[in-house]
């Protein structure tokens, strides 16, 4: 009995020495990024923004290539962690951008784009998408860490983030921190997210215009969606107030009040369920926009079936724009969900 004893105190040293290893570990290597931080702005664009162009905009949730059709997600109710092979990663870029080569946009706002992740087998996906695509890239971290210990098996190394494509002049970029969503030890091992704003400025004239990109929060309590949107609509008035036209876009994981919600029903709220945009941060004038034609989102709590009585479609894409901008035309592209969990929304502007 007593040597049981001891066997079984030694098993479970063993495993609190690990765990408190893993703690430190973490803690020594945990992303701490600054409230704002320049962003290296690579290549080279002689593309001028004029006045009176109308400029396309497209944003788009790549679901770090690993998200397709054949795919589920164990954080959304399915058991998938990472694809079977990095031939589907690759093939799924591929299409993706085939598409962004389609839709041929001036800007065009990414999400969930890793560049040395183990669920993506450390493919750089920010790369590879910017080379077919004319223009500068930005990159902006929301997820790095050594090491996610969780699911079993672990997530492993991630490092990914949003990144901007713009064919247009861009003088400066910068990544603006969100405060995050969640409480030690969890929030060291999950995404710390963050605004990728840039600049670029209008010919002819002092003003600038600001494109945002973002991801905000999406399987928080909702508080942090409520303080990450509030940032969001400090930082544009802000800027709209200096003059400049702004435009964010992106994944808001909340749906906005022009959306027909009876289209896309909540069919169980185990899952993962969209809350409202906090609309009232924003005054007179600003136009918060998602077109519901086509969801823009599908739950993946199993491989894609579209005669599932299972699948839940979302409305989480879209753009908030400044009073000075006039909207042209905004339109969700039907792609089926083929290379990833999202639709991309595609935006037409032009500056009053």
């Amino acid at each position: 009995m007593k040597k049981l004893i001891k066997v079984c105190l030694s098993i479970v040293g063993l495993i609190l020495i690990a765990v408190l290893g893993l703690l430190i570990y973490l803690r020594m290597t945990e992303y701490r990024p600054e409230e704002k931080e320049r962003v290296a702005v690579e290549g080279t664009s002689t593309k001028k923004l004029n006045q009176d162009d109308v400029i396309s905009i497209l944003t788009y949730n790549i679901g770090y290539g690993a998200l397709s059709q054949t795919e589920d997600f164990f954080m959304d109710g399915g058991k998938t962690i990472q694809p079977d092979s990095k031939k589907i990663v690759q093939e799924n870029l591929k299409g993706i951008g085939d598409q962004l080569k389609e839709q041929d946009a001036d800007v065009y706002f990414l999400q969930e784009a890793d560049r040395d992740s183990k669920r993506s087998y450390y493919v750089d996906e920010v790369q590879e998408l910017w080379e077919g695509v004319e223009g500068t890239q930005a990159f902006a971290p929301n997820f790095s860490c050594r090491f996610v210990p969780y699911p079993l098996p672990p997530i492993g190394k991630v490092y990914g983030g949003i990144t901007t494509l713009n064919r247009y002049d861009v003088i400066n970029a910068e990544r603006i921190a969100f405060p995050s969503s969640f409480r030690w030890p969890v929030s060291m091992c999950n995404l710390k997210r963050c605004l990728l704003v840039e600049r670029t400025p209008v010919e002819g004239m002092e003003k600038e215009v600001v494109f945002i990109n973002l991801h905000l929060e999406a399987y928080d309590s909702g508080e942090g969606k409520m303080r990450q949107s509030k940032i969001l609509a400090d930082v544009m008035k802000s800027e709209y107030e200096k003059g400049n036209y702004v435009i964010a876009g992106g994944d808001f994981n909340q749906s906005f009040s022009c959306v027909d919600s009876a289209k896309y029903p909540v069919k169980n709220t185990d899952y993962f369920t969209a809350g409202e945009f906090p609309e009232e941060y924003f005054g007179d004038g600003w136009q918060i926009v998602m077109d519901d034609e086509v969801p823009t989102s599908r739950l993946l709590n199993e491989p894609y079936d579209k005669n599932s009585n299972d699948t839940q479609y979302y409305m989480l894409d879209g753009y908030i724009v400044s009073p000075n901008i006039k909207i042209i035309d905004l339109e969700t592209q039907d792609y089926d969900f083929q290379y990833t969990d999202h639709n991309p929304v595609k935006i037409k502007i032009k500056l009053k």
